[in-house]
């Protein structure tokens, strides 16, 4: 029986490491084809090679999601290589946590041009091709952060409630394409997230609760896959997750 996700392909923005890296691994050794985005053309090509080398599929196209033109390139490449678009992950994102008095405009307007404007570009760049094929599926990564607020993390919990905000009105929006939505938003997994923060003394606190309690990045690529190989008919709008012992 086929699990609905061999075969597919599906773009992955914010590849080069972490969620995005691991996602990628995940799906294409269950048969997808993956698209891989990033900034860091030089990593997504070497596990675009990795992948092929164990019988994968895989492309890598250099990508700033905070330019609509990359992104769009990005997703237009992986309909003119493969045919189709299946999945778009939009996962790129940065955390620069700080209090708002430190008035880190810098870190502000990084945050809302990855963590909002990233998602609403590739949204844009895929929903011409899932129109037309009247299928697809458009998942989104938010945060725990993006369902609770804690000092220091306000911009940040600003742009991942954004994208929940975002996802839903997505969702309502696609129902005559048969286009699936799903959010996702974990809560500490170890990544490079926390090498985003700007602020040495919290950056400090923040590497040192990761590497506490953050569950590997496989986490991420299972709760994906979950969502994916689901029946056309069977929408998995939201995941949220979290490492057990997480309070926050």
């Amino acid at each position: 029986m086929s699990d609905n996700i061999a075969g597919k392909v599906i773009v992955i923005t914010g590849a080069s490491s972490g969620l995005g890296e691991a996602a990628a691994r995940h799906l294409s050794a269950r048969g997808a084809t993956v698209v891989l985005g990033a900034r860091r053309l030089d990593r997504i090509e070497a596990l675009a090679k990795e992948l092929a080398a164990h019988g994968g599929q895989a492309l890598a196209v250099g990508t700033d999601v905070t330019v609509f033109e990359q992104v769009k390139q990005l997703v237009d490449a992986a309909v003119a290589t493969f045919g189709r678009l299946d999945v778009i992950i939009n996962n790129a994102g940065l955390m620069p946590h700080s209090p708002l008095a430190r008035c880190k405009v810098e870190d502000w307007n990084r945050t809302i041009d990855v963590n909002i404007k990233g998602v609403l570009y590739g949204i844009g760049a895929a929903l011409p091709h899932m129109q037309s094929q009247k299928s697809g599926h458009i998942i989104n990564v938010s945060s725990v952060a993006g369902h609770k607020v804690r000092a220091g993390g306000a911009v940040y919990a600003a742009t991942k409630h954004a994208v929940r905000v975002i996802s839903e009105g997505l969702r309502e929006e696609v129902k005559p394409f048969d286009i699936r939505t799903t959010v996702i938003s974990p809560g500490a997994v170890a990544t490079e997230l926390p090498d985003s923060i700007t602020e040495q003394d919290i950056a400090a606190n923040m590497k040192k609760f990761y590497a506490q309690f953050a569950l590997p990045a496989d986490s991420f690529a299972r709760a994906v896959a979950f969502a994916i190989e689901q029946p056309p008919e069977l929408d998995v709008n939201e995941i949220l997750y979290r490492p057990t012992r997480q309070e926050f």
